[in-house]
């Protein structure tokens, strides 16, 4: 009975390639590509065409993911080296507070100066210590020095400030000779710095 149902559509489609094999062959060949277009249609339009709009999509979404990590290892390569320069400046910061004493230790350090001076065998006339000054992050405490002295203990008190763990300016020097034993009368102002904690 197959055979026969077989059979039978043959002979239904007898009809129709009776006329395609009478058609030119240019129609035969248009014939071919449409049916080829026809069956191939469907597959690109439902299988293909999405498939191409997400692999668009898909490769945008890559070279967006890809410019973000470039940007991000650029800002991480960049706090690396922000990072050891913050570390460097704190380290340089943290020596140059070392140099600048704290308020309690000025009166420490004023006895050093004069300890130097007397070391160095000069005549302490006038130590006065005066108002201090503010700056940014630092005071200056000035002091009146007028002490006399050799010419060669005048140099070595100013050596041995210049020695002191903090830092201590020499300013407004001003020598004089004075009296018959060659000794010279020194004029300063010692300046001296003090780390202000922020304002």
């Amino acid at each position: 009975m197959k055979k026969k149902k077989l059979q039978i559509s043959a002979d239904k489609l007898e009809p129709f390639f009776d006329k395609l094999s009478k058609l030119s062959m240019l129609y035969r060949f248009l014939i071919c590509i449409v049916t080829y277009a026809l069956l191939v249609a469907p597959f690109v339009w439902f299988s293909y065409l999405p498939k191409y709009e997400q692999i668009g999509k898909l490769e945008k979404e890559f070279e967006d993911l890809d410019n973000k990590l470039r940007i991000a290892r650029t800002k991480a390569l960049q706090l690396a080296r922000m990072e050891a320069l913050l570390e460097e400046a704190k380290d340089k910061f943290d020596l140059a507070k070392k140099k600048l004493p704290q308020a309690r230790e000025i009166p420490d350090l004023l006895a050093n100066i004069t300890a130097s001076g007397q070391e160095s065998g000069l005549q302490f006339y006038l130590f006065e210590p005066r108002a201090e000054s503010r700056k940014d992050f630092y005071a200056e405490i000035p002091v009146s020095i007028r002490v006399e002295g050799s010419y060669k203990d005048t140099a070595m008190f100013f050596y041995r400030v210049a020695g002191l763990s903090r830092i201590v300016n020499l300013k407004n020097i001003s020598m004089e000779p004075k009296g018959p034993d060659k000794n010279i009368s020194t004029s300063c102002n010692a300046v001296t710095y003090m780390f202000v904690e922020g304002k």
